[in-house]
């Protein structure tokens, strides 16, 4: 039988199959600035500009009241490398693909896949919409609540995700099997944890979504000083230690309508974009309190000395799961120089993901190392299109 040798493009190739099929959280958000990145001779450097929706004020009567426009953006970096080094010998370049893919591609691309998707999942921490019920089993109910505030928030109905961790998973199925048979569905899966669809969510499980360690942060903590704006929430009094992504909301601050602007009897939910120590300081909060204009978000700024609530019980860890619009996320891929005098090398782009293979020889072992690489970026775009679902 003649040896079936593997070129590189048929590798490379192969890679990015089981690569795609392993990221189902990346492979569910924006990937549409791929285009600005994953191509041969792209020139917009390690960061992209990603332009947000304007926001304009509402006149009310025939007098002019002009506004400027100030448009605003998001910084895509695509800047984390990630690689799988490989040594080949003599005879396992006489393989077939499909045996090369089992034996070698699918464990190593499987890890490769894995660290991607949970660097990609950690932009569960800039998402302040939460549905709180921590220690408690996921229900359709809750599943429904946060529908309720991508609905609120004006997320499109199209491109709608609720990605579970595997505990959800099993406390929501169970419930809901007779739901998840659309045979339709079922015949058009194409990626691993696709579940089906309802509520207007396309349904999957991902055993890499993260364990928030909820802070040590205790319900003592009042605002310090009346009228606050912004991404700094002056505090005074509680105690204990907070982290980045801890959720909280603050006494009489409600958030408003995305268009209309008037006040709805929801207190607007707050998220940490640092660690803090405790005790008096300054919080880092997002969204940011606006209190006026086009990108009002709540009704009035704090009072002084309102409470703020932290969302959980102190020092224990609860479960994410996150419903999310797409547009919430985004992930990029970018071309990587090809070097010279090597055995071969090839990079190939496959929905999105852009990877390189190369290869060289030892003369000395008679072995081939070779190195997969994958650059890419991340961004939370739009979190307010984006909902996470705290439960166990």
């Amino acid at each position: 039988m003649a040896n079936a040798i593997l070129t590189p493009t048929a590798v490379t190739r192969e890679a990015l199959r089981v690569l795609h099929q392993k990221l189902n959280f990346v492979g569910s958000i924006t990937r549409e600035y791929d285009d600005s990145f994953a191509r041969q001779g792209a020139k917009v450097g390690d960061t992209l500009k990603v332009r947000l929706p304007n926001q304009f004020v509402v006149r009310t009567g025939p007098t002019l009241a002009a506004q400027d426009t100030t448009e605003t953006s998001a910084d895509l970096k695509v800047q984390t490398q990630k690689g799988v080094d490989l040594n080949f010998t003599s005879v396992d370049l006489t393989l077939s693909l499909d045996e090369f893919a089992d034996r070698i591609l699918e464990p190593a691309m499987s890890v490769l896949a894995a660290n991607i998707e949970a660097d990609a999942m950690t932009m569960y921490k800039d998402v302040w919409n939460q549905v709180n019920n921590q220690g408690s089993a996921t229900t359709f109910s809750k599943v429904l609540q946060g529908r309720k505030i991508l609905v609120d928030n004006l997320a499109p109905l199209a491109g709608r995700t609720c990605n579970l961790n595997t505990q959800d998973n099993v406390d929501l199925v169970d419930a809901l099997k007779g739901l998840f048979n659309d045979q339709g569905s079922i015949s058009k899966q194409n990626r691993e944890g696709y579940m089906g669809r309802t509520a207007g969510f396309d349904f999957m499980e991902n055993t890499l979504w993260p364990t928030h360690p909820r802070g040590a942060a205790n319900t003592a903590y009042v605002v310090n000083g009346a009228g606050q704006t912004g991404a700094t929430l002056a505090v005074s009094t509680g105690a204990g230690a907070a982290v980045r992504g801890d959720s909280f909301t603050i006494a009489g601050v409600f958030r408003v309508h995305p268009e209309t602007k008037a006040a709805t009897s929801i207190l607007q939910p707050f998220v940490l974009t640092a660690d803090y120590a405790g005790g008096a300081g300054n919080l880092a909060i997002s969204p940011a309190i606006v209190t006026s204009g086009a990108t009002q978000n709540v009704s009035a700024g704090p009072a002084a000395g309102a409470q703020i609530t932290f969302a959980g019980t102190a020092n224990t860890p609860h479960g994410i799961s996150m419903a999310y619009q797409k547009g919430a996320f985004a992930f990029a891929s970018a071309d990587m120089v090809m070097p010279k005098g090597v055995d071969f090398a090839a990079r190939e782009v496959f929905d999105g993901v852009s990877m390189r293979i190369v290869r060289q020889y030892d003369i000395n072992n008679d072995k081939f190392p070779c190195r997969l690489d994958v650059l890419y970026g991340y961004k939370t775009l739009r979190p307010q299109l984006a909902c996470r679902l705290a439960n166990n």
